[in-house]
């Protein structure tokens, strides 16, 4: 099976009440993690490469790395996708470059400048066999280079979701319910604490994904900054010498029901940075000795398909839907 696009991935996964996971890859590890976990569940499943990693890893070496990902699990479809590309050039590049899919955000821009801009991409991705998706709202937080300080996100606004997919032609679309990107996705003030002293961020906006959801049936909505940030690996990282006071996430059990209510895909990120970097710190650290890099990102890529693993059983519900 070769790369596919997302087309047939979110038709099922609207209808099947589950979410296909993108997973953003930036080094040969991450893929084998994705794709084993992946393959081995029988799961659909979206490599999503930013503009920060295709920068550091280089486009081609990215490519190559998905291309054998492919060949190892002949049973699977594997979207590979631009996440957050900000230009036409950008986008260009990565359709001319083996990409089946590409994102153009350009939701900091006025709506009709979001309009114009996605267009064009649409334009040039559906005449080269490409899906796009686009964004509407913008999400709080720090993701590679994408930054929006907290107090200038936006949510989407549904009154404009029709008009907005009507005039760009786009695939998909990412909304804006409460999500953020990164590990610190709210401050203090943003959450309250339970009973044992945890933070507990504020709910997601489910009344806004309900209205887009109405105003756009069977159309595929997309959520980003979907990490759940889970405290076991905060805790290792503080335990072996990191800083991350506060880290929190989003809770699963909204993003498994923002699933069920015909989100398609869900961005994971941060949550597969967290569990390779945990165990790389806590095997350096019991084994100071140990030099060869095999030695510890062997349990880093572990981590990352365990991850993996679990995020496709327990949030998005695609195992067995390959």
């Amino acid at each position: 099976m070769a790369l596919v696009t997302t087309t047939e991935m979110f038709k099922k996964a609207y209808n099947g009440g589950y979410a296909v996971g993108a997973f953003n890859v930036n080094n040969m590890e991450i893929v084998q993690g994705i794709t084993e976990a992946a393959g081995e569940l029988n799961s659909p499943v979206i490599l999503q490469v930013s503009k920060g990693a295709r920068a550091y890893a280089n486009h081609q070496y990215l490519v190559k790395m998905v291309e054998a990902a492919v060949i190892n699990n002949p049973d699977i479809p594997i979207a590979l996708h631009l996440d957050h590309g900000d230009s036409f050039e950008l986008c260009k590049s990565c359709i001319d470059g083996g990409f089946t899919s590409v994102m153009i955000d350009l939701s900091s821009k006025s709506f009709a400048e979001n309009i114009e801009g996605t267009r064009a991409v649409v334009e040039y991705a559906h005449e080269h066999g490409a899906v796009v998706e686009a964004e509407l709202g913008t999400l709080a937080g720090v993701e590679d280079e994408v930054c929006v300080e907290a107090g200038n996100e936006s949510y989407t606004r549904p009154e404009e979701v029709e008009e907005f997919v009507d005039k760009t032609g786009c695939d998909s679309l990412a909304i804006a319910i409460g999500t953020s990107h990164g590990a610190y996705k709210f401050t203090a003030a943003q959450c309250t604490r339970n009973e044992d002293g945890i933070l507990v961020p504020p709910p997601l906006r489910f009344d806004v994904l309900e209205e887009c959801i109405k105003r756009l049936p069977g159309f595929p909505i997309v959520l980003h900054g979907s990490s759940s940030v889970p405290q076991e690996f905060v805790k290792i990282v503080n335990q072996y010498g990191g800083n991350m006071p506060d880290a929190i996430g989003i809770p699963e059990a909204e993003l498994r029901h923002a699933a069920e209510l015909a989100v398609c895909k869900i961005n994971i990120d941060s949550d597969i940075r967290l569990a390779m970097t945990a165990n790389i710190r806590k095997y350096m650290a019991e084994n100071p000795s140990h030099f060869d890099p095999r030695q510890y990102l062997k349990p880093a890529r572990q981590a990352v398909k365990d991850m993996v693993a679990h995020k496709i059983t327990n949030v998005l519900g695609s195992a067995g839907k390959a």
